[in-house]
């Protein structure tokens, strides 16, 4: 049988996708493109923003057109299955908690250790679920629930097998990565589980997704530093740098403990590349709240900026907030911030001009190795003869930015 999956949204959605296409092929189905008029198309659903729920309608019209059997989770599913129907009551919808039950639903069960497969260079190992915040403007808590986090042994054990298999690098991720641990008995911290990992695994480096600026402390500063193995790259939720507007997006920290954070982790870590997301045109949000946001950033010289401009969420308390901010304003703040966020990334690329790294290889075509570095920046290597796979680790010096900000890179050896 013929399927595809259509994944919108985080990493943790990716993560679930990744989890589904594994068990498929391991049945002996065929994944295909959607034009190629698969059986089945399950769409991994996202409702973040007013746009990524355009997006997965759109992606449920699409398969419809295409004849398949469509299958809608994720959460969009999980928040507006009536909106779906009214698409087609033809749909069947999964709730996030039940993605597991398309397996049974299909008719069999899975083995208990799926293979990933092998060109997916970086797996993306799920560590956590659910969120117990309160943020005035995030839907996620009412359609992820509440934090529960994997077992230690089910992570390991899963991050072992990779590795035996020749994979390079994990990515771990969660909907609150920062509250591993914290419902387990007894409590464990995410320190606590990347020292685990480290300890029983070789040399496959772990890349962590987005964690609060709470939740990055000095211990995880030190991991980070000492093991040479968590990839030198932390990617922030910050939101937003006017602390009248931290408050009201119920936040639990201002612009100065993201000031000092930066400082700390730039300090001991070197060549450590920081993202942040923000948040324009949040309600109340005003020119001199906007213009703190930008310098703080600004100040911070941070590596790169994910920028998103806000979207209403029915049943959030932010949705309810006077001084909403209008959409021709909240368009001209992203071009300031896409602008500054240009600057941030050639800066950043520039300093790493003449510096060793070690990439996991993503791509081969045409003679050139594209890999990604630990501290995650894309460059593209002359393949001169090398024997090399894709996921295989190289080490590479940096010799130049062009242009249109590629890094081109100068293959040392393989590892």
């Amino acid at each position: 049988m013929r399927f595809s999956i259509l994944t919108l949204g985080c990493k943790t959605n990716q993560a679930e996708s990744e989890y589904l296409l594994s068990g498929l092929l391991e049945k002996g189905y065929k994944e295909v493109g959607l034009q190629e008029r698969p059986e089945i198309c399950i769409i991994n659903t996202c409702t973040v923003t007013a746009k990524t729920d355009y997006q997965s309608r759109q992606l449920i019209r699409r398969a419809l057109r295409a004849g398949a059997r469509v299958i809608v989770t994720g959460c969009y599913a999980h928040r507006a299955s009536e909106e779906i129907r009214k698409i087609s009551h033809e749909c069947i919808i999964i709730p996030n908690d039940k993605k597991n039950s398309i397996f049974s639903m299909l008719g069999y069960t899975t083995s208990s250790n799926l293979l990933y497969q092998p060109y997916h260079s970086r797996p993306i190992v799920k560590i956590q679920d659910g969120c117990n915040k309160r943020c005035s403007y995030c839907i996620i808590p009412t359609v992820r629930g509440r934090s529960r986090s994997r077992e230690p042994y089910e992570i390991i054990n899963e991050i072992r097998g990779l590795e035996d298999r020749g994979y390079n690098e994990v990515v771990l991720t969660g909907i609150n990565m920062g509250s591993y641990g914290l419902d387990l008995r007894p409590p464990l911290k995410l320190e606590d589980l990347l020292e685990e990992i480290i300890g029983v695994t070789k040399k496959i480096r772990i890349r962590l997704s987005s964690l609060g600026i709470k939740e990055v402390s000095s211990r995880l500063i030190g991991l980070i530093k000492g093991s040479g193995r968590i990839c030198r790259h932390i990617h922030l939720s910050l939101q937003s740098g006017d602390d009248n507007i931290l408050k009201l997006m119920n936040r639990t920290y201002n612009a100065e403990d993201f000031i000092r954070l930066v400082d700390d982790l730039k300090t001991s870590i070197e060549d450590i590349n920081i993202g942040v997301d923000v948040i324009v045109g949040f309600p109340g949000e005003r020119d001199s709240n906007f213009e703190n946001t930008y310098r703080v950033i600004e100040k911070a010289a941070i590596g790169y900026l994910h920028i998103f401009p806000y979207s209403k969420r029915p049943g959030t308390p932010a949705a309810e907030m006077p001084e909403q901010v209008d959409s021709k304003v909240k368009a001209h703040r992203l071009e300031l911030l896409k602008n500054l966020d240009k600057e941030l990334r050639s800066s950043f690329k520039a300093s790493q001009i003449g510096k060793l790294h070690q990439i996991v290889v993503e791509k081969i075509e045409d003679g050139i190795i594209k890999g990604k570095t630990d501290n995650y920046l894309d460059v593209s290597v002359l393949n001169k003869g090398l024997n090399i796979n894709k996921a295989d680790r190289l080490e590479v010096i940096i010799k130049e930015k062009l242009t249109n900000e590629d890094l081109i890179g100068e293959a040392l050896f393989t590892l």
